[in-house]
């Protein structure tokens, strides 16, 4: 009986170990790509990671379609976070739609 609860504690260990958070998980659906440093998230919204997504993706960047370019202020109005600008609200916060229309906020 003891070995079978040994067993179990080391079993849940390592799925517990396994079971790590990662960029864009949960609702977020996974990585879609990346905006220099930044994660898009698979619903649209960026993630609050501190990783960097280049260094995090390695040379899989270009084929989830991201760029070595940073996400950048917007010119023409579209700040959608798959176009890599980012619109600033009058206080000063940063932020890009997401395609369902909210707005996911990028870290300082």
């Amino acid at each position: 009986m003891q070995l079978f609860f040994g067993a179990a504690a080391v079993l849940l260990f390592v799925v517990a170990a396994d079971a790590a958070n990662t960029p864009c998980s949960g609702r977020k659906g996974g990585i879609a790509g990346c905006q220099g440093d930044t994660f898009i998230c698979n619903d649209g919204s960026v993630s609050a990671s501190k990783r960097s997504c280049s260094a995090y993706m390695g040379g899989a960047v270009g084929l989830l379609g991201g760029g070595a370019s940073q996400m950048t202020p917007t010119i023409g109005g579209d700040c959608s976070c798959r176009s890599g600008a980012y619109c600033t609200s009058p206080r000063g916060g940063r932020y890009c739609m997401t395609d369902g229309g909210k707005k996911s906020y990028l870290r300082k």
